[in-house]
């Protein structure tokens, strides 16, 4: 029969699923049943084990999910009460003060439970939420109630209100499984900010672990599996084969083993040694013909033949990539130069104009057109000065760029103004003229020409000196200027060949000069040949100095690189042979041990150069990188090459109108 909550009412005892009670737990059947909506209070009966064990919960609960296992008409009401909101529900079927008791007291069973399993209120499982549009819950809890959808009577004005007076609206979600609206929290947001940006949503998680390298092409002592050997192993292979063939065509003295091992079945199929008497009468005769010696071969490995080198990993910090890339120049990129902090690059090009840019960011600060093809770049190595020397053309020009310490630009120019030319001029082989008052504005200081084209300059180590190379034949290819009296020599007084370039040396008066075939070592305040170095190679293009100045390499358009060690010998003590083109230039760290060289073929090769203080032992000359990044343009590729003064980087310039830090 009905009760007083208008559902019907069935016993503990025919209730699908249930426990039965206990014969001594059976209510009394004159005693009325236990009504949701009654105000008899639980009886004598009704133990604390009954309350928990659900017999009370099932009687309170609602019975459409009993109608619906009952008859059809009962899921016909059900199908329409479907239409009715959640309120009108909430109204016609209002929560019964024994049900929520007894569901308080159930859920206080599963506090404490220590799941690892996920707490999920929608126990639907795998069944389509979409499923459930029509109808006004979203799925079934534990207990099997229905889990009613909120409302949502709010229109597209209350939801702009929320988002303007809500400062959290940003964040709030819906939950699909349940409708409702959920806050995320900061370690959430961050979460999703991981996800979205591509990265790990966890955030200890490092992606980049140094690996491991398990396999290398080092041999090793122990295996790295203790795996026995296949039988198929024992088998005779067609390597073997040919290994037998050609011991049958060897010479016998010329065979490692007199012999070649054979299978038999077993030991009884052995048969005696075939060269046995053989062997004793060479012996004999050996006894008897005393006089007569045999030859021994040195059997010698050819690993042993090759230098042990260290691994390259273990040789670092060199430049392994590329990291930035200087664009602006409309045309082939021919020299560049880095500052002594380190924080600028000034580059020359063939489109006329000289850049200046910053290292970090690869941005140019300043352009100042000369007007003709830039052939050489040097900057200052004095910090204390701020000058730039451009070869354009027969003059070099010298530049104030202006970056930097304002303090250190404004003492360089008065340094250049404080010089007072002298009463009687003397005759110069190069003429020093002050710049107009336009050309200062865009940087210009001074203009020193020449009579012939200059192909090259350079300043000595203290900043007060700088040579130049012109292209001419005759004792005058090879000028120095002295910046502070603004005076001009030439040091020779007879020529040896095509001067190709020049170089000062770091600590000691000598002044390096390369000819086509030779390098030649000058004393400046002895004036005499200290030593004259021969390369062997057809046309020497570039030259460097050893900062400790010991040593020296030389690039040619033949595609060499020479290492002479001034202390051992006059010839090379070292040819590398590693690039494919012509070398356009070569160049030595100030820090670090290592020198580079750019050649036509578009790479630059990084090496590693260990000199030591012993003298008993050699310089340690490994390759260790091949940086690719130029493109060939015209036949020619990487055209100079500069190392930073205080990192291991190396900038190049190439003929793609490109420069390129390799960090």
């Amino acid at each position: 029969m009905a009760g007083a909550c208008g559902k019907p009412h069935m016993s503990p005892a025919t209730v699908p699923g249930k426990r039965r009670l206990e014969p001594d737990q059976e209510p009394q059947p004159q005693e009325p049943p236990l009504l949701c909506g009654s105000d008899a209070s639980l009886s004598d009966s009704d133990s604390e084990e009954s309350v928990f064990s659900g017999l009370e919960d099932s009687g309170s609960d609602s019975s459409e999910d009993y109608d619906e296992g009952v008859g059809g008409a009962d899921c016909e009401k059900d199908a329409k009460r479907t239409e009715e909101t959640s309120e009108e529900q909430a109204q016609a079927d209002p929560p019964c003060p024994r049900t929520e008791e007894v569901g308080a007291l159930t859920r206080d069973e599963y506090e404490e439970d220590s799941s690892d399993e996920e707490d999920i209120r929608n126990t639907v499982g795998n069944v389509p939420l979409a499923w459930y549009d029509d109808f006004p819950h979203v799925g079934y809890d534990l207990d099997g109630k229905r889990i009613y959808k909120p409302l949502r009577t709010r229109d597209e004005l209350d939801q702009f209100l929320d988002k303007m007076d809500d400062p959290d609206f940003w964040r709030t979600v819906q939950d699909k499984m349940t409708g409702r609206d959920l806050r995320l929290t900061d370690e959430q947001v961050a979460l999703v900010h991981r996800l979205q940006r591509g990265q790990f949503g966890d955030v200890s998680f490092n992606p980049y672990e140094p690996s491991v390298d398990f396999f290398s092409g080092d041999v090793m002592i122990h295996p790295v599996t203790n795996r026995p050997a296949d039988k198929r192993s024992f088998i005779p292979s067609l390597i073997e084969k040919e290994k037998r063939l050609a011991w049958m065509h060897q010479e016998p003295c010329e065979r490692k083993l007199n012999f070649l091992p054979q299978k038999f079945p077993s030991l009884r199929t052995v048969p005696a040694y075939g060269r046995f008497i053989q062997e004793r009468f060479e012996r004999c005769l050996d006894l008897y013909l005393c006089p007569r010696q045999r030859k021994m071969r040195v059997n010698v490995d050819p690993e042993d033949l090759i230098p042990k080198l260290p691994r390259p990993r273990d040789l670092q910090p060199f430049p392994v990539c590329q990291a930035l890339v200087y664009k602006g120049h409309s045309d082939l990129v021919r020299c560049l130069s880095v500052s002594p902090g380190g924080q600028w690059l000034a580059s020359g090009s063939d489109d006329g104009s000289v850049r200046l840019w910053e290292v970090a960011t690869a941005r140019c600060m300043r352009t100042v057109p000369v007007g003709g093809v830039v052939r050489s770049i040097a900057w200052n190595p004095n910090p204390t000065i701020c000058l730039v020397a451009a070869a354009m053309d027969d003059a070099v020009l010298l530049l104030n760029p202006a970056l930097g310490d304002r303090l250190l630009v404004g003492s360089t120019d008065q340094l250049l103004d404080a010089f007072t030319p002298p009463e009687e001029p003397t005759l110069q082989p190069a003429r020093w003229l002050e710049a107009s008052e336009e050309e200062r504005q865009g940087g210009l200081r001074l203009r020193i020409c020449h009579s012939k084209p200059v192909t090259q300059v350079t300043w000595h180590g203290r900043g007060d000196y700088l040579a130049v190379v012109l292209s001419s034949s005759g004792h005058t290819q090879v000028l120095i200027h002295q910046l502070s009296r603004r005076r001009s020599q030439s040091p020779f007084r007879r020529s040896h060949g095509q001067v190709q370039c020049v170089a000062f040396h770091p600590t000691r008066p000598f002044l390096l000069v390369a000819s086509q075939r030779s390098v030649r070592i000058y004393h400046l305040l002895r004036q005499e040949l200290t030593k004259k170095l021969m390369p062997n190679c057809k046309w020497v293009s570039s030259l460097a100095v050893h900062p400790a100045g010991d040593n020296i390499i030389c690039g040619s358009y033949d595609s060499k690189l020479v290492w002479f060690d001034l202390d051992l010998s006059t010839k090379p003590y070292k040819v590398l042979r590693h690039h494919k083109k012509a070398l356009r230039a070569v160049a030595f760290h100030p820090r670090y041990p290592l020198f580079a060289s750019g050649s036509d073929d578009g790479s630059v090769i990084v090496c590693h150069g260990m000199v030591y203080n012993d003298l008993l032992q050699n310089p340690l000359l490994v390759p260790v990188k091949v940086l690719k990044g130029h493109t060939l343009t015209r036949d020619l590729g990487v055209l100079d090459v500069a190392f930073h003064p205080t990192q291991p980087w190396i900038f190049s310039s190439g003929a793609d109108g490109t420069i390129r830090l390799f960090s």
